[in-house]
Order: structure tokens, then C-alpha cells, then sequence
């Protein structure tokens, strides 16, 4: 779903007022999904990467392990009292044993009364469980949630647990008398599905569209559909959503050099992907991260050519507030810098290209990557004279 914001503002400073009062839908629910390797399946699932550990945990009953090493590793999450739930992987790969993986799905605090996940998946370096179950306890009964593990496991320097969300929500809900499907997507990998948050890894996705859409929104504060602004209200554990029609929503405006074609800046107020008007482009009121800037043009040959900037997650900061129009400078020049290095006979060449904040850069023709350069080499005399075709490794 691609958020396009179009808006008419006075100065400066405008409010967005609808002539109908805001109503309240009702709770919207969807069904509840979980699947090996999810994060496939759906887009926009986020990794937790917790330390890793050789030391047994202090005060926590384990099972009998049946390797000679187990690795213990802490599970984030704020949906026990704790904060985070214990693991324990039992990596053996001889033969007749399975890997195994132990977790505290009840949150109470112990392993030695878990049954052990075998693994479903064993390569040279990875080792792969899921979808494994864990229970939460509310006042309105158990919460059912699943994770999904990768284990990466070369050497004591190249060792990793990869964490991802084995589940998501997902149903048909009514906007505005219209039937959208909607996705509720855990993110950040704690177990909740309504987290907002500054920085775009640490909240939530909500996606609204069609079964085909794949772009999704953060949860924040506000969700675009078709134009019209809603404030979400998302059930902790995802199972249901609550829109309500924005009302007396201010707007400040973000002026940006005028080659700027579309801007994609998130927050706590949610996720807006915008069309600059001569540089000038409207947002709610509040503090934003940029996360992608783009500039379109056309060649002669009528091809469609786009620089795309890539902000790194801690950049890109700015805020929007009734002072003053928030000036922010991206987009050209952009750095191209060409590294080579000689094996043998051979040589190596390496392009990158790189912002002025640090943007990670592409570059695409008609949607695609444009061929790769050639390299003309020719010696003073012209003795040597020759044209080297690249491509892309």
C-alpha cells in the first residue's frame, strides 16, 4: 500500500478538518496465522539477535541436555513479568541425536519441564527450528505466539541466534464502507503488535489494501487509506483493530531541494511516503526519521531513470512543529568512488555509491539496474587502445 499524502495548506501551517464527526469503528478481529520460516511468507518481519552465552543461567532448572556444550541465550519480550523468557539450545549433530531447542513457553521460569523442539533443518553452518509455541497469561485467558530460530554456528567468533516472529495477523476489515484486507505484523520480535516508536526497527507494521499489497505501514499514531487518515487502535496481541477517522489533525511543512521527486519519513505518528510539491511537502506535526529520498528523470530516449537514498536507521532525524517550516537538505550530489585491486593476472574493480548522509544509493533504469560501465583504457602513445565491458558480481 503506498501512502500518497496530497493536502492544500495555508502558511506554514495547516489543519486538516473533516466535515463529518470522527466515528469510532468497532473491534475489527482477524485470525491468527503462524508459519515455518514466516518471514518468507510475509514482508516486513524484523530479526532479534540476542547474546549468546556458554554459561548455564543462574537459578533456572534445566532439562538433560544430551551434547557436551549448550549455548543459553534470553528471549525479549514484555508480555511476561520478567521481561524475557530463557532458551537453551542443545546443538548435537552426532549421529542418532538432533539438534534440539528448549525454551520457557509458560513463563514460569524453569526448562526442565519443556518438551525439546527437534530441528527441521540442519545445513553445514545453520540449524533451523519452528514454529515454536510460547504461551503468555492475561487477565482475558492464555495468548498463543510462535517463533521461528535460526542458529548460525561456524566457530566461538562467528556465532549467532536469529530470532523472527513465526505468526501474524491477517484479515478482511471495513474502511469507510469499503473491505480491505488487513496484516498485523510483529516487527521488532517481543511478542506485541501495537509498538510505536521513533526509530522504524523498534515499532510494528499495519498493512491495509488489498491481499496483494505488500507495502506496509508502522503503527503510530496515524494510518493513511486511500488518502484519508485514521487513528489506529491495535490489540496488544494483535487480534483486533479499531480505526477511527482522524479529525483537527495540524500539519507543518518539510522543504526539501526541489529535485526531490518522493520522500518516505516515519515515526511515533506512523509512516508517510510523500510527492513534494517544489521541494515543499506536508506532514502531522511531530519528530520523523527520513528513511528513503528518490529523484526521477527522463532520458531521450524516454526512459524512466531513479536515484533512490537509503538512510542508515540513525539518520536522517528532523521535526515538524508550529515555529517555523522544517528546512532538510538530501539528494545530489552523490559520491561515486571506484576501488580495484590486482589477483594474478587479474583485476578487480568495485563501484560504490554513497550520500552525503551516508545513503546507501540505487540506481535504476525503467525499474531495473542499468547495465554495468565499460572501462576505456588507452596509453599516451595510443599503442594500447581498448574498451572492457564489466559485470555485475
Amino acid at each position: 500500500m503506498k501512502q500518497k499524502i496530497h493536502i492544500l495548506l495555508t502558511a506554514g501551517v495547516g489543519l486538516l478538518i473533516f466535515s463529518s464527526a470522527a466515528r469510532s469503528q468497532d473491534e475489527q478481529w482477524l485470525q491468527y496465522h503462524c508459519q515455518r520460516e514466516a518471514q518468507r511468507i510475509v514482508a516486513n518481519m524484523g530479526t532479534a539477535i540476542p547474546r549468546i552465552t556458554t554459561e548455564k543461567p543462574h537459578g533456572v532448572e534445566l532439562p538433560p541436555f544430551e551434547s557436551e556444550q549448550q549455548y543459553f541465550a534470553k528471549w525479549a519480550t514484555p508480555m511476561v513479568p520478567g521481561g524475557h523468557l530463557w532458551i537453551a539450545l542443545d546443538p548435537t549433530k552426532r549421529q542418532g541425536l538432533q539438534a534440539r531447542l528448549f525454551i520457557d513457553s509458560n513463563g514460569n521460569g524453569r526448562l526442565d519441564d519443556e518438551t525439546a523442539m527437534t530441528a527441521y533443518r540442519i545445513d553445514r553452518y545453520y540449524t533451523y527450528f519452528g514454529p515454536v509455541k510460547v504461551v503468555f497469561e492475561s487477565d482475558d485467558g492464555p495468548i498463543v505466539y510462535h517463533l521461528n530460530f535460526r542458529l548460525y554456528d561456524r566457530n566461538e567468533q562467528y556465532r549467532r541466534l536469529y530470532i523472527y516472529s513465526g505468526c501474524w495477523y491477517e484479515g478482511d476489515i471495513t474502511v469507510a464502507g469499503t473491505k480491505k484486507r488487513c496484516v498485523l505484523i510483529d516487527h521488532n520480535v517481543n511478542g506485541t503488535f501495537d509498538d510505536k516508536a521513533q526509530a522504524g526497527q523498534n515499532c510494528d507494521r499495519i498493512r491495509i489494501g488489498t491481499k496483494s499489497s505488500s507495502e506496509a505501514s508502522y503503527v503510530g499514531k496515524y494510518v493513511d487509506v486511500d488518502g484519508v487518515l485514521f487513528q489506529p487502535e491495535i490489540a496488544r496481541d494483535g487480534a483486533y483493530v479499531i480505526l477511527t477517522k482522524a479529525e483537527n489533525v495540524k500539519f507543518g511543512d518539510i522543504q526539501l531541494p526541489e529535485e526531490i521527486t518522493e520522500l518516505s519519513a516515519g515515526g511515533e505518528n506512523g509512516l508517510f511516503i510523500l510527492e513534494p510539491d517544489k521541494g515543499k511537502a506536508p506532514l502531522p506535526l511531530g519528530k520523523y526519521r527520513i528513511n528513503y529520498w528518490a529523484i526521477e528523470r527522463k532520458d531521450d530516449q524516454g526512459g524512466t531513470w531513479k536515484l533512490k537514498g537509503n538512510l542508515p536507521s540513525n539518520g536522517g532525524s528532523f521535526e515538524i512543529n508550529h515555529a517555523k517550516q522544517t528546512q532538510f537538505s538530501v539528494g545530489e550530489p552523490v559520491n561515486s568512488s571506484i576501488q580495484a585491486r590486482r589477483r594474478d593476472s587479474l583485476y578487480y574493480f568495485s563501484q560504490k555509491l554513497n550520500g552525503s548522509l551516508g545513503e546507501r544509493i540505487e540506481l535504476t533504469r525503467n525499474g531495473t539496474r542499468p547495465r554495468a560501465p565499460k572501462l576505456h583504457i588507452k596509453n599516451k602513445d595510443g599503442s594500447y587502445d581498448r574498451t572492457y565491458s564489466f559485470s555485475y558480481g
